[in-house]
């Protein structure tokens, strides 16, 4: 894969009255009112949206894996997330943010 444009990448935490999959609908809907097209695996995307975790629960539906599957080896959601909420635990592996992040930094790129 060639390199990508730059991005940014940022996180949000907030509360709302959406199930899980409701929420990734409203968030796919964003991505798309914004002209996001999905061209496949790993391409450059001008918005992308993941819902990364609903509160302490798991879902596990087609379409949709909360927490994200790959979360624990992404810094860029590491980073933004552990300024946020660094004590948050993951309720898959139990371990909280920051600590996902400092074993994330300490693998080997």
């Amino acid at each position: 894969m060639g390199a990508q444009p730059r991005y940014l990448n940022g996180v949000v935490v907030g509360d709302t009255d959406l199930s899980a999959r409701a929420l990734l609908d409203r968030l796919m809907e964003v991505e798309q009112a914004d002209g996001r097209e999905r061209p496949g695996p790993g391409a450059a995307r001008t918005l992308d949206l993941d819902l990364i975790f609903y509160g302490d629960q798991r879902v596990a539906e087609p379409g949709l894996v909360v927490p994200h599957p790959r979360f624990r080896e992404r810094l860029f959601v590491l980073e933004p997330l552990a300024e946020l909420v660094p004590d948050w635990i993951d309720p898959v592996s139990g371990e909280a943010v920051s600590a996902l992040l400092q074993r994330a930094e300490q693998r080997p790129s």
